[in-house]
């Protein structure tokens, strides 16, 4: 397992080189989005709108966070289980997203959206949402304001401590090796 520092937004080489079980440090931009965000999104391309932030090399991650408390750019920004986007997640690499952040597995469309279209899905620690939110340095509300905490949010981070679950080479953390 190898460690690597990337700045968003992705390309596919800094896709290619990584394995699942890799831990990866995360600078730059990244998005939030959750369930009622994700529809909202599908719903703009179905009806041939501009997305609110470029999906090219962009990172999603899964989570709501909570308030900011005072001189905080965000609360406490823990991973939400991420199948729950799965149905929107192939679409939205098709189009360019090279990553998505969770907690869980995915199913087999968006693991062979991966593969297709050289893209990752990283795993935050579930449970160390004040931690990672000492990672966030800035956090501003781009669309859907009215979903509160599921408003889609551009998140500056600063070496954001991930772990990589699915590769783009079919690999999976959450697989047992056949020892046998």
């Amino acid at each position: 397992m190898a460690e690597y520092h990337l700045t968003t937004p992705l390309s596919d080489a800094d896709v290619e080189q990584l394995k699942s079980g890799d831990v990866v440090f995360v600078s730059g931009h990244i998005y939030t989005a959750r369930d009622a965000a994700h529809k909202r999104l599908v719903e703009s391309l179905d009806a041939g709108e501009t997305l609110p932030f470029d999906l090219k090399g962009a990172l999603i991650y899964y989570v709501g966070p909570s308030p900011a408390p005072p001189g905080r750019p965000i609360g406490a920004a823990g991973p939400t289980t991420s199948y729950r986007m799965d149905t929107y997640a192939p679409r939205l690499h098709s189009l360019g997203l090279k990553g998505s952040i969770g907690k869980g597995k995915r199913n087999d469309a968006v693991k062979a959206a991966l593969a297709e279209h050289k893209a990752v899905y990283l795993g935050a620690t579930g449970g160390a949402g004040a931690l990672l939110s000492q990672r966030i340095t800035g956090a501003k509300v781009i669309a859907y304001e009215d979903l509160g905490p599921e408003a889609i949010r551009e998140l500056a981070v600063k070496d954001f401590p991930l772990l990589v679950i699915n590769d783009c080479h079919g690999g999976e953390l959450y697989v047992k090796p056949n020892l046998g």
